[in-house]
């Protein structure tokens, strides 16, 4: 808030002013002030795209609001800026750089949540090889992409037997990678376990022979 306090009277268009609004919209949310970092950002947004601010800064606000978006359970919303900014990044740089890759990850992350599986895996499967070989094997955005790319093919009800041994495999992989690079009590680390488990227990299920009635 004092950042903000120092530029608020300023003129809406004058740049420090709108920096002074991002930095408040993320401090908002990283304090979990989900509603009000909401209204902050979409005016943010609004600003920039009047002062005619960069395609990149842009494309970094749609990303946050979307994120705030997603915290406030409003996913079809999220899903939308998502897609934007994955095409905004894969227009502005290319489809094998790292910000397309991270948004990439981001909007099939937003498919899986709303049970759209096949549009992820179909998402992922394109360029999970791409990310492998851009950005190596130890890199957290290839881990995270695997990891979403995993719970897609097992949170899938269509999901085959084998869809659910590679789901199990890639996370088992992944996981190991993850703990070795970032540690045990790392975000990514511990939701590729929690993914691992629950691939485990749906696949344990599949695997069980029926029981006689």
């Amino acid at each position: 808030w004092a950042c903000w306090k120092t530029y608020v009277g300023r003129p809406k268009t004058c740049r420090p002013r709108v920096w002074a609004m991002t930095v408040l919209g993320n401090g908002l949310g990283e304090a979990e002030q989900d509603e009000d970092a909401l209204v902050v950002q979409e005016a943010e947004l609004s600003t920039k795209r009047r002062v005619g601010e960069s395609e990149y800064n842009i494309l970094v606000a749609q990303s946050n609001l979307a994120i705030t978006y997603e915290n406030l359970e409003r996913l079809d919303e999220a899903l939308r800026l998502k897609r934007d900014v994955y095409t905004g990044f894969l227009k502005l740089f290319g489809e094998e750089h790292e910000q397309t890759l991270r948004a990439v990850n981001n909007y099939a992350t937003s498919l899986v949540r709303l049970e759209r599986f096949g549009e992820a895996k179909s998402l992922l499967r394109k360029t999970v090889h791409m990310v492998r070989r851009v950005l190596g094997e130890s890199d957290e955005t290839t881990l995270r992409f695997r990891s979403s790319y995993a719970a897609a093919l097992c949170q899938d009800d269509c999901a085959t037997l084998g869809d659910l041994r590679e789901a199990m495999t890639t996370l088992e992989d992944a996981g190991r990678i993850a703990r070795r690079v970032l540690g045990g009590a790392h975000p990514t680390t511990t939701g590729i376990e929690d993914h691992l488990r629950v691939a485990r227990a749906i696949l344990r299920a599949r695997e069980a022979p029926p029981t006689s009635g």
